[in-house]
């Protein structure tokens, strides 16, 4: 028995599979068994015309080729190349099964690039279960970007055949690429950012106190809520926010690249964080994730490391609204289907825009608001108040003027974000001051005198939840960051009680 590695997907991460093959005497027959998909049983007329184009001799027995563990459903054309080799190559001694062998075979025996091959590579790094690894050489420009492995690019099923008959003279074909772009070092950790701003924060004329809490926002990762009249500017600021969030580690820009893969987009492997905006009428299946038999992965899961916005956020509806409670608490969602049952990390900067009223003339001073008392309070019932409290700041946007000015660039802005991000990862913290556990909040946002007294009567006064106060505290570092205090001092504590939601 021959025996080589490949992979398939369990849920969004990659689970090894062990190709094995028999060839025994017999009737002549090819059969591929294990749980297997309809696109892999097709692979058996791509094998075998590959084969024979290759000037192999098809043998005349009994062929089964076996994927393990045989509970696992596989599905993909990445096993077309293992399968072929293990077939050709059934007469050799060596040990194969250090190999991990991708690729889809054309007719003509050409090796094909398969989109969800760096994915699933990159899965497995991560897993530290591969270090070398047969692939197509078109892949190999995009999987240079992936460290510790050693990849051997083929672009045919003779090549890869001489490659492991040869095997001990070979090297690899790449050199593990390096990330360029500027960067910060921290603790000797290299952090990436890309400057390159196509929305800029100076096109938003005015609005000084939303511009302000989209960078507090920005520096510590606070979900934001946006509230004001049509046209004022709420998803102009949302759109900028993705070019001034922190800098990007360089296991992150893989993972946001992953992610790109997933939904079967080039890579770009730039340190730029994602954007995603889906529609107020998108189903549960499509934001959470979900499927009939396998649980795929959904805008919420898209989102991860970057933003996920909500525009006229009461009109979604009210099950995925209250389904957005568990990720924007734990930063994870579950999928539970019959079949599978998954995990994925879900860690983003939640964004949301809203009229004051269905008319959205509420706050206008010019324009009168057409809607009842009873239709603005439906209207705001729709967001209940365990949601709202997962909003760290909510800004009431101002009323637009001729005479406003864009006074800051996303540039600028970006540099402060940067400098806070070097302050939160030389005090020791692992993640962004919104995502700090209950006792780190102990330990890394300590108050002085005023600031805790301000703070107690605040509790007081608007009766604020236990999340409520540990979210003021985790604002007020920010702030605190932002003007690089080492305590947090009174008026960082009121700021950012201003952006507490009222009524």
């Amino acid at each position: 028995m021959k025996m080589v590695a490949c992979a398939t997907y369990e849920g969004i991460e990659a689970k090894v599979v062990y190709v094995e093959s028999t060839l025994t005497k017999g009737l002549p027959s090819f059969s591929v068994v294990g749980m297997v998909s309809a696109s892999i049983n097709e692979a058996k007329e791509r094998v075998k015309s590959a084969l024979l184009s290759n000037e192999f001799i098809f043998p005349p027995k009994r062929i089964t080729i076996n994927l393990a563990p045989s509970d696992v459903k596989k599905e993909g054309s990445q096993f077309d190349l293992s399968m072929a080799l293990l077939i050709a190559l059934d007469y050799i001694e060596e040990d194969l099964s250090e190999w991990f062998v991708f690729g889809e075979l054309g007719l003509d025996g050409v090796v094909k690039e398969n989109l969800q091959l760096y994915p699933l590579l990159l899965s497995l790094a991560n897993q530290k279960v591969i270090k070398k690894a047969i692939v197509p050489f078109e892949s190999l420009d995009k999987l240079s970007n992936i460290p510790n492995i050693d990849f051997y690019g083929v672009k045919n099923l003779k090549e890869a055949i001489d490659l492991l008959k040869n095997s001990t003279n070979i090297t690899p074909n790449i050199i593990y690429k390096k990330i360029e772009y500027p960067n910060i070092s921290v603790n000797n950790e290299l952090y990436y950012f890309d400057e390159e701003y196509v929305e800029d924060f100076l096109d938003v004329k005015g609005q000084e106190i939303a511009k302000r809490a989209a960078l507090i926002s920005a520096a510590g990762f606070h979900n934001l809520l946006l509230e004001g009249s049509p046209g004022c500017g709420k998803s102009m600021i949302a759109q900028r926010l993705r070019y001034i969030l922190p800098p990007l580690s360089s296991d992150e820009i893989l993972d946001i690249a992953k992610l790109d893969a997933l939904e079967a987009k080039e890579p770009l492997f730039r340190p730029l964080r994602s954007y995603r905006a889906p529609h107020h009428t998108s189903t549960m299946g499509s934001i959470f994730g979900g499927g009939s038999y396998t649980a795929k992965i959904g805008e919420v899961g898209l989102a991860h490391r970057g933003v996920l916005f909500f525009d006229e956020l009461p009109h979604f509806s009210k099950s995925v609204l209250e389904s957005l409670r568990e990720p924007l608490q734990d930063n994870k969602i579950r999928i539970s289907r019959v079949n599978s049952k998954i995990e994925y990390p879900s860690d983003f900067l939640f964004v949301s825009a809203m009229n004051p009223c269905p008319c959205g003339n509420l706050l206008h001073k010019d324009k009168e608001c057409r809607c009842s008392e009873l239709e603005i309070q439906r209207y705001k019932n729709r967001l209940s108040e365990p949601f709202l409290d997962r909003i760290d700041l909510c800004v009431v946007m101002q009323d637009v003027s001729l005479d406003d000015r864009g006074t800051i660039s996303s540039k600028e802005m970006h540099k402060k974000v940067i400098d806070v991000h070097k302050i939160v990862k030389q005090r020791g913290q692992r993640g962004f001051n919104a995502k700090l556990s209950d006792a780190e909040v102990d330990k890394f946002c300590v108050l002085d005198e005023e600031a805790t007294a301000v703070l107690q009567r605040a509790i007081m006064q608007f009766s604020l939840s236990f999340r409520a106060i540990k979210k003021v505290q985790k604002v007020s570092r920010t702030i605190a960051d932002l003007e690089s205090s080492v305590m947090i001092q009174k008026s960082h504590v009121l700021e950012a009680l201003s952006y507490r939601r009222r009524g």
